[in-house]
């Protein structure tokens, strides 16, 4: 059983430091089903690979276990696909050998493991019930370029057809403490199976190692389910607490958003701001739209008022912030012509998702900001690189109005979940470098009343691409 790990960030090495294995030893770890083995196959400043493998031991694997479990009176428990097809036990080995790495520590390299960058995974043979649709379907929505060959049961009988399992590849820039939690997770739900018994105790690990991304998946229920082997109590257990803990969380924005609007009140900053954006679409005669981060569909009801937009899209990763867009533009009560033309998906931004795709004009309104910084390149990827709408349109606040607003204490930002603020030339300054690396043009547009000191409150970037997509 075996699975790699490449690496080209500069200095590649630098997986040695993030995984606390150092490149050149090899070392072997005792399981209570074998040994897992840790080597780096190719080391350089330019690359770097680390390899897992597992020698499992199927006699380790049967003993213990009931006469029931392991199948008494057959040579399934001895002779099976376990150790040569990665599995729950290859999350066991994540969870021992990388355990420092998996919780997100590196004394050594502290700012490192907080920097997303680019890996490369690959699992020679990979269980996958449900096929290379499930396998996008998992990664995808975590922003995995995917690739799986299906691979036949035995070559020298093509009759035999394809078997269920996949060579696959997974590509992402991403934090490697994150890259693991991902494994240690899916791995199991792509095999369906898992080699030890599942108590209450997974779900916390569920909890533990899905936390930060496992509530805003679109399969969230699917892993819950699989991983915690179709148990229906401990299922209902995870969903319900996933739950809550996105319900927490958008109660505190929705809290923020009030107290930001009330800042920007005095002016009427918000209507100003979707009047602009609506026209700039208007102007680029798009047609279909998709608005990214749309909360609770206030762009979204300006855009429903005009006929010459056929097709409406809002993303937002809160389920509760769709549903008080649902209710706030009355979605039950259009007419069905109006039905059909808008729809609400819950998606998270920073990772890759193909719903995004083929649209005309996508927009991001006040929505950069509240993203940390490394969480900001991701989502330059997603949005740039892989949805590549023709129009997108930016709005952050400019930081250097901030001072003309009389209840805003000064130094403080305008909404408490900000991450950051640009003042005019710092956003620039991104977008030229986002436009340059992405093949986009980009201008720049004020919104709100222009001060001849401190400009406008809003800023707005408007990125173009006419290459048209194969």
């Amino acid at each position: 059983m075996l699975l790699t790990i490449t690496t080209n960030h500069q200095p590649a090495t630098d997986l040695g430091y993030l995984l606390h294995k150092h490149p050149d030893k090899c070392q072997s770890f005792p399981l209570s089903f074998g040994t897992a083995h840790v080597f780096y196959p190719e080391k350089s400043e330019q690359r770097c690979t680390v390899a897992l493998l597992l020698d499992i031991n199927p006699v380790e694997l049967v003993r213990g276990k009931s006469r029931a479990d392991r199948g008494e009176g057959t040579l399934a428990h001895y002779v099976n696909d376990r150790p040569y097809v990665a599995s729950s036990l290859m999350s066991v080995a994540i969870s021992r050998v990388f355990r420092t790495a998996l919780s997100g520590r590196c004394d050594n390299r502290p700012k490192l493991v907080e920097r997303a960058i680019p890996l490369t995974v690959k699992i020679p043979v990979l269980p996958c019930r449900g096929g290379q649709s499930f396998l996008r379907q998992l990664f995808e929505p975590l922003g995995y370029w995917v690739e799986g060959e299906r691979l036949p049961l035995d070559p020298t009988f093509p009759e035999w057809q394809d078997s269920v399992y996949l060579a696959a590849t997974l590509h992402n820039t991403v934090r490697l403490c994150d890259l693991l939690s991902h494994l240690y997770v899916l791995i199991p739900v792509l095999d369906d199976d898992k080699h030890y018994w599942v108590g209450d105790e997974e779900v916390n690990k569920l909890l533990r190692h899905g936390e930060g991304w496992l509530n805003i998946h679109p399969m969230k229920e699917a892993i819950a389910q699989r991983y915690l082997k179709r148990q229906r109590k401990l299922t209902r257990i995870a969903l319900t607490q996933l739950t809550e803990d996105s319900l927490d969380l958008n109660e505190a924005h929705e809290i923020q958003a009030e107290e930001e609007e009330a800042i920007e009140k005095p002016i009427s900053l918000n209507q100003q701001r979707m009047e602009m954006v609506v026209k700039t679409l208007q102007q680029h005669q798009v047609k279909r739209v998709i608005d990214l981060g749309c909360g609770e569909g206030k762009l979204l009801s300006y855009l429903l008022k005009h006929k010459s937009i056929e097709q409406i899209t809002g993303v937002d990763v809160s389920y509760r912030a769709l549903e008080i867009a649902k209710k706030r533009l009355r979605l039950d009560e259009l007419p069905f012509h109006q039905q059909d033309k808008i729809q609400l998906i819950q998606g998270s931004l920073i990772y890759r998702d193909r719903r995004f795709n083929d649209y005309d004009a996508a927009t991001l309104i006040e929505v950069i900001e509240h993203l940390d910084r490394d969480r900001l390149t991701a989502l330059e990827k997603v949005v740039f690189e892989f949805a590549q709408p023709r129009l997108l349109l930016v709005t952050t606040p400019n930081i250097e109005y901030n001072v003309r607003f009389e209840s805003l204490p000064a130094g403080k930002l305008r909404h408490q979940d900000h991450r950051f603020e640009w003042t005019r030339q710092e956003f620039q300054d991104w977008g030229n470098k986002v436009a340059d690396r992405f093949n986009y043009q980009v201008t720049f547009q004020g919104i709100g009343d222009q001060d001849l000191e401190v400009g406008t409150p809003t800023q707005m970037a408007i990125f173009t691409n006419h290459i048209v997509k194969q």
